[in-house]
């Protein structure tokens, strides 16, 4: 009887045992352990951290990046092009004299607070831009020539016609105005948001897009997850996107090798090889449009005299830069824009390598041997992998010809703002087009009416001031052309730049990634992307 009484109990704790195991399976791995392993999340390492998340308010592609996945423009480019397609708007037409452009909107789509998007909304937004300026909406000014009363404004009016009609009027026909519309700063945004949070909306952002903003910690990450009303039937794929910060690029793809990221840009150069080899990677390259520069403050000493830009860009030896530090993914610059752009000009004569031509110069200029400042990126961008080193780089190849530089350095965010105002002698910065025009290379960088907002270098000239004026409102192709290529002739010689390279910027991710297109603007949409 004790034996059996025995057995009985042995074989009831065996009982009990084994279901209070199950049990604890149970919570561990259950319906919220289900989902959690379901759950298809995008780690996206990058090179710096957003400044803000208001589009309109921005002009660095770490801001822009985050943004194009919440909000939407009324026109998108295509998916690996700059060709227009429907996005926001589903058609579009322009007036014979080109001053009138009517948007038809798509139907049915909402914000992501849940309020209508329609034409009342689209005219509250051109309405902020319109009646901002230069400091707050920088691209604005940049694209459209000014604000409301401006002289140079394009826009003349934007008014809704019904719920699902927009008319906008200009006050003088602009080439590029519709690839201009595309461009990632002029997406749309909640009014009600707007309204609501104020300065604040830029730290709390609200669009149409495919993903919602969850999360900001500075310096670190930025969390979004999947808008669940998407208006784009059976996107987005991924349930949730985090933008890490991860400012080394060594570290980066430490990162993603590890597994700690499942896609990373700021690859150098050197890593292309490695990454092909490996299995459990795939290499991404964007479509080039960029060009990486040294930009001369021409309003600051030594570099308001021509002589001094020009013994500049003598001294430095570009083909070795582009050698060593983007080895084989770059091709050595020397215009202000790339050659995949219509009204580049070829014809124009680099300044080659001749320190002994940059000497010559500098013996005839008014430079009195003064120790100027160099400032050097403080983060990896798809047009400059290692701005830090390049700028070493630079540093001895002044050093050959006289010219005393010292290596200056702020966070991206300060970097920008402070060479923005003119605060730099020599600064190195680069771009990648918004639109593939010629206009958004030079007229947005190099012309006076971006003096304060993308005219780092403060340049001004009236010959190109007339001549990319009139090349925006020219609606022949092959004339715009040829406006273009006068002026880079003058810009040549002006040499407020010295170019430096055409990259060809790469990516990584996990062989798994699928759905990725890497945009040829630097802003990628990841509402395709998926896990095979």
């Amino acid at each position: 009887m004790k034996k059996k009484s025995f057995v009985f109990v042995l074989l009831l704790i065996l009982v009990l045992s084994t279901a209070l195991a199950a049990c604890g399976e149970k919570k561990d791995s259950g319906s919220d352990g289900d989902k959690k392993e379901k759950e298809k999340v995008l780690v996206f390492g990058r090179g710096a951290d957003s400044v803000k998340l208001d589009p309109a308010a921005v002009t660095d592609g770490e801001s822009l990046n985050v943004t194009k996945n919440i909000f939407e423009t009324l026109i998108n480019f295509g998916e690996q092009n700059t060709d227009l397609v429907p996005g926001l708007a589903s058609k579009w037409e322009t007036s014979k004299n080109g001053l009138e452009y009517t948007f038809e909107l798509q139907k049915g789509v909402k914000f992501q607070d849940g309020t209508d998007f329609n034409a009342e909304a689209v005219v509250k937004n051109f309405e902020r831009w319109m009646n901002g300026n230069a400091e707050k909406f920088p691209y604005f000014q940049s694209m459209f020539g000014g604000f409301k009363g401006d002289k140079n404004a394009v826009i003349k009016e934007v008014k809704a016609d019904g719920e699902d009609k927009v008319i906008i009027t200009l006050n003088y026909p602009q080439a590029p105005f519709l690839k201009n519309l595309a461009m990632t700063p002029f997406a749309i945004a909640s009014p009600t948001a707007l309204e609501k949070e104020g300065k604040n909306f830029e730290k709390k952002p609200v669009g149409t897009g495919p993903f919602t903003f969850v999360e900001w910690k500075r310096n670190d990450s930025i969390t979004l997850k999947k808008n669940e009303d998407y208006w784009q039937k059976g996107l987005p794929k991924l349930d949730k996107v985090i933008f890490r910060s991860i400012p080394d690029n060594s570290a980066r793809l430490n990162a993603l090798t590890s597994g700690e990221i499942d896609l990373a840009d700021g690859i150098n150069p050197s890593d292309a090889k490695m990454i092909e080899d490996n299995p459990n990677l795939q290499l991404f390259k964007r479509p080039s449009l960029n060009v990486g520069y040294l930009g001369l403050t021409v309003t600051r000493k030594p570099f308001d005299d021509k002589k001094v830009r020009q013994a500049v860009n003598y001294a430095i030896d570009k083909q070795a830069i582009v050698d060593t530090f983007y080895e084989g993914q770059a091709d050595v610059a020397k215009n202000p824009m790339p050659p995949v752009i219509k009204g580049f000009n070829d014809s124009v004569e680099d300044y080659k390598y001749d320190p002994e031509k940059a000497k010559k110069l500098l013996a005839e200029s008014d430079y009195k041997g003064e120790t100027i400042e160099l400032w050097a990126m403080p983060v990896p961008r798809p047009y400059m992998p290692d701005g830090q080193k390049i700028a070493e780089a630079i540093q001895k190849n002044l050093e050959d010809v006289g010219m005393k530089s010292k290596i200056v350095n702020y966070e991206w965010g300060t970097y920008l703002d402070k060479a923005s105002k003119g605060e730099a002698d020599a600064f190195l910065l680069g771009w990648t087009g918004d639109n593939g025009d010629a206009d958004n290379f030079l007229y947005t960088l190099l012309d006076e009416d971006n003096i304060g907002s993308n005219n780092y270098t403060f340049f001004k000239n009236a010959e190109t001031h007339k001549l990319l004026k009139e090349a925006q409102k020219e609606v022949d192709e092959e004339k715009r052309a040829k406006l273009y290529e006068k002026a880079q002739e003058i810009i040549h010689e002006e040499a407020p730049w010295v170019a430096i390279a055409y990259s060809t910027p790469l990516l990584a991710g996990k062989k798994e990634i699928t759905g990725f297109k890497a945009h040829p603007t630097g802003s990628d949409r990841f509402d395709t992307i998926d896990f095979k």
